[in-house]
């Protein structure tokens, strides 16, 4: 329009022409004013969150030189975005709460400066937060199939609690072993001291595998990570456990105070669908063994012939069926925990 106005000699361009002109030009310098100094401060929760757990997230908006004419604060956590103006709060305090297990990376939040008519804009961010989603612990529960049963030991402990005490054979007395270890017939038959040998506290700890082989759907994953985190945690509370992994080779021990749990628990976020069995060669124990499996594969066969004390199958409820199998000693996560095998205590030569 000033153009025209110079080119034309028309006078009565030139005033809105320089209206208009110093209109954009005061927008933009209040923009970039108020956009000058202005931060934005996003700080978030734990970097570890169990699923459906409130996560707090809080952002914090600093001022510029001058206060903004308007704009609107993006969070990507939130639905719709929150206007910034005048009148607006310089803090935001939100709690959300994440679906699924796994590895989140949460956007990065954006504090957009503009003028009402949209002539100019300036944009602050605030980088993005990683985090881990944690399987939440779901408790144990008896089933139809009588519960846990023999997987209880006094006052409720878990099965691994009384096979701390189990006979496996007996060896020549110990300077300092209880009395109470003594066998005597076999010191009256041979005139020699010897003592019970009691299975080892770590090879009597009940077993948790966790096949995550080729499953049905990514929910059979998640409910049979659940459950054999919430076995590993019921266990170890009730006198330790040890769990097993994909692609590990050997069992993970889990004490009753779950000094180890964190790392484990991590881990079981980021578990994946995999093509190969679990390490089954570490399944020769006097503890229960509770394989948990993502699919209807189904545990190796030489799961049937293990010297657990009792072997059992955990795998997800199909969502179309009614209710756990009517065989189902225990439900955990949406998973139902059926007993496959039982061995006898066995007794000293």
């Amino acid at each position: 329009m000033l153009v025209a106005a110079l080119a034309f000699g028309s006078t009565t361009l030139y005033l809105p022409s320089v209206a208009l002109i110093a209109l954009a030009g005061g927008a933009w310098a209040w923009v970039a004013l108020a956009a000058t100094g202005a931060g934005l401060e996003r700080r978030g929760g734990p970097p570890t969150i169990e699923e459906e757990r409130p996560w707090p997230l809080r952002l914090e908006v600093r001022a510029g030189a001058v206060r903004p004419p308007g704009g609107e604060l993006v969070e990507p956590l939130l639905e719709h975005p929150i206007a910034v103006g005048q009148r607006t709060g310089r803090r935001v305090r939100v709690q959300v709460r994440f679906g699924r297990r796994g590895r989140r990376t949460v956007e990065p939040a954006r504090l957009v400066l503009r003028d009402p008519l949209g002539l100019a804009e300036r944009v602050v961010t605030a980088p993005a937060i990683e985090l881990v989603v944690l399987p939440r612990i779901e408790p144990v529960l008896a089933g139809s199939g009588g519960g846990l049963g023999g997987a209880t030991g006094r006052a409720g402990r878990p099965l691994a609690a009384a096979a701390e005490v189990e006979l496996d054979s007996l060896r020549p007395y110990r300077p300092g072993a209880p009395a109470g270890r003594i066998h005597w017939p076999t010191v009256a038959r041979t005139g020699e001291v010897f003592e019970r040998r009691l299975a080892a506290d770590a090879d009597a700890r009940p077993l948790v595998v966790l096949d995550s082989r080729r499953p049905k759907s990514e929910e059979a994953l998640d409910s049979a990570v659940r459950a054999a985190a919430s076995l590993a945690v019921h266990l170890a509370r009730g006198g330790g456990c040890a769990l097993i992994l994909p692609g590990d080779r050997r069992a993970t021990d889990v004490d009753p105070e779950l000094r180890g749990w964190p790392a484990l628990h991590v881990r079981l976020a980021l578990v994946e669908p995999t093509d190969a069995a679990p390490v089954a060669g570490r399944l020769e124990r006097s503890g229960a063994v509770f394989w948990v499996a993502a699919s209807a594969l189904g545990p190796p066969a030489g799961l049937r012939r293990a010297a657990a004390a009792a072997r059992w199958l955990v795998t997800p409820v199909e969502a179309d069926d009614a209710g756990p199998p009517s065989d189902a000693a225990f439900v955990v996560a949406g998973c139902a925990g059926r007993l496959i095998g039982h061995r006898h205590a066995r007794r000293a030569a």
